[in-house]
């Protein structure tokens, strides 16, 4: 179920700016034929690694340049984290607890936002995942196998977005190891071929990154000159945010990501708060010495991941995603306990909050296609068929808040992923309605230029199939076919250009949504025009 709600994604376009980006690179990449050097609209990328694009690329080759070409290996690596979690959930719990695990990660908002916004994430937390579930499965056989597979997700997983996939890790072992007093560990002698395995994959990519970047120290890269591409991997992209090296800096407090884990983790955040102080009172109960039985690979990887990624100078909501399989072991572990009877009196209480948060879902999901955007018959029968199956787990279903909470989660994201996001990326995203009008009209990209256009559009690249030229001052010579907003109309109108207006639409920066724009009384205010004309 889970997998086909995932897939109806590919139905939707890719969101402006970061997804449309990566599919643009993984297009060039393609069309280049050059899989070592990344580029983005003909210029040298530098900020994120390249498995993305590589996996991408090598999807569109089959699928086609479009949507679901773009879409089909991240959604392939949600649907295998999903697996490894259930997995790792089977080796430090038992069957029950791994599958709930499972369905926990699958049906939080973040994995139906990152099915719809695709971006490294996906991949990166499928390969940490995995990762941790390979090597706490070496530890437990012995089979070198798992182990030297652990190491191979680490190394994919750095390929996908640096070293952030290496650290999760050691923060999940380092503490679990030491609560066990289990020094051993430490020293193992398999540690040595695992990390000359590592390097040996790694070759690839930072043979890309110096060829690219450190052959040529006259390359500007963000207005500087002599810029290492393996330093900025290795370093800057991750340590250089702590250490105040990195540029970026968007002065996000402590608590970011937490906040943003308030809707990202619906609707089990709750009962990860809850489950992150039953297993902080437990590690004080036994004195932080763990048994073989206990396990502190959760919360430690969790809390020190967070305390990492929190200390960063520049944060966004999607970096704490990659925990998120950890997050939802801990919540299954909790409802284990719960539905085996222990803290009956929280129990009583969170069972209720539980179920009305699941119903506070379904009157979003409602909202969506009765006030937001309107919406078709099915948006009516999917709801009621929504609200039936939530009913008939109220009355009959054994360990109701749980079914309940996931139930009113799919449903919520049926409908806003083919009816909220369709609508929202169709209609208001200008990349798209553009791009469909220019392909259908057959206008040529090459006599095609946006011009004080104020929106990056970079969708617009990925659906023509062309790097379309940008510019905010007037040439003496200017393409025949401009897209533009109303500054760049009355440039043209102050310099005496006649023009005939072929297309004119209405767009908004989908990714940063305001209540003016999701009210639709007011949505007209939140939005601006943009004009195709053509110039005579």
């Amino acid at each position: 179920m889970l997998a086909l709600v995932y897939f109806t994604a590919t139905r939707v376009d890719v969101m402006d700016i970061d997804a449309s980006q990566y599919a643009e690179i993984s297009r060039e990449m393609l069309a280049k034929g050059d899989y070592l050097h990344v580029f983005d609209r003909g210029k040298d990328y530098l900020d994120k690694p390249p498995f993305l694009f590589w996996a991408s690329a090598a999807s569109m080759k089959i699928f086609g340049v479009n949507n679901f070409g773009y879409r089909f290996p991240s959604l392939l690596f949600a649907l295998w984290a999903l697996f490894a979690t259930y997995r790792l959930g089977k080796l430090l719990y038992n069957e029950r607890t791994a599958r709930m695990a499972a369905l926990i990660l699958g049906t939080c908002q973040a994995l139906f936002l990152m099915t719809n916004d695709v971006r490294t994430d996906t991949i990166l937390m499928s390969w940490v995942i995995t990762a941790i579930w390979c090597i706490k499965e070496w530890e437990m056989t012995r089979k070198s196998l798992y182990f030297f597979a652990g190491c191979g997700a680490i190394a994919f997983g750095m390929m996908t977005k640096g070293p952030i996939a290496l650290m999760v890790p050691v923060f999940c072992f380092l503490p679990d190891w030491i609560l066990k007093r289990k020094w051993k560990q430490f020293l193992q002698p398999i540690f040595i071929p695992g990390v000359v395995f590592m390097g040996m994959l790694l070759v690839p990519m930072c043979i890309g990154l110096y060829q690219q970047f450190d052959l040529h120290p006259e390359k500007i890269i963000d207005g500087q000159t002599h810029t290492s591409g393996l330093r900025f991997f290795f370093w800057t992209q991750s340590f250089g945010r702590l250490s105040g090296e990195n540029q970026w800096d968007n002065d996000a407090p402590f608590s970011f990501l937490f906040e943003n884990m308030l809707w990202a983790f619906q609707p089990w955040i709750l009962l990860f708060c809850i489950a992150m102080v039953v297993r902080v009172v437990q590690l004080f109960q036994l004195k932080f010495h763990l048994k073989e039985q206990d396990e502190a690979l959760t919360i430690g990887g969790f809390i020190l991941t967070y305390i990492v990624l929190a200390k960063s100078q520049y944060q966004l909501p999607h970096y704490i995603f990659v925990v998120f399989p950890l997050a939802a072991l801990m919540v299954a572990k909790l409802l284990e306990d719960f539905f085996d009877a222990k803290f009956k009196a929280l129990f009583k209480t969170i069972h209720a909050i539980q179920i009305f948060i699941s119903g506070m879902l379904l009157l979003v999901a409602l909202l969506l296609f009765v006030y937001v955007f309107k919406g078709a018959w099915w948006c009516y029968l999917v709801w009621f068929l929504g609200v039936g199956v939530w009913l008939l787990l109220l009355l009959k279903a054994r360990h109701k808040m749980f079914w309940m909470s996931a139930s009113a989660m799919i449903c919520l994201n049926i409908i806003a992923t083919n009816h909220f996001y369709k609508t929202l990326l169709s209609d208001y995203q200008g990349s798209g309605a553009i791009s469909r009008f220019i392909l259908k009209n057959h206008i040529p990209t090459d006599k095609l230029s946006l011009f004080q256009f104020e929106d990056p559009a970079v969708g617009l690249d990925f659906y023509t199939k062309s790097i379309i030229p940008r510019n905010d001052t007037l040439k003496p010579t200017m393409p025949e076919y401009i897209l533009t907003c109303n500054s760049g109309l009355d440039s043209l109108a102050a310099h005496n250009h006649s023009y005939t207006t072929l297309f004119q639409g209405k767009m908004f920066k989908v990714s940063e949504l305001t209540p003016m724009f999701i009210n639709p009384i007011t949505r007209d205010k939140a939005l601006k025009s943009f004009y195709l004309i053509k110039l005579k």
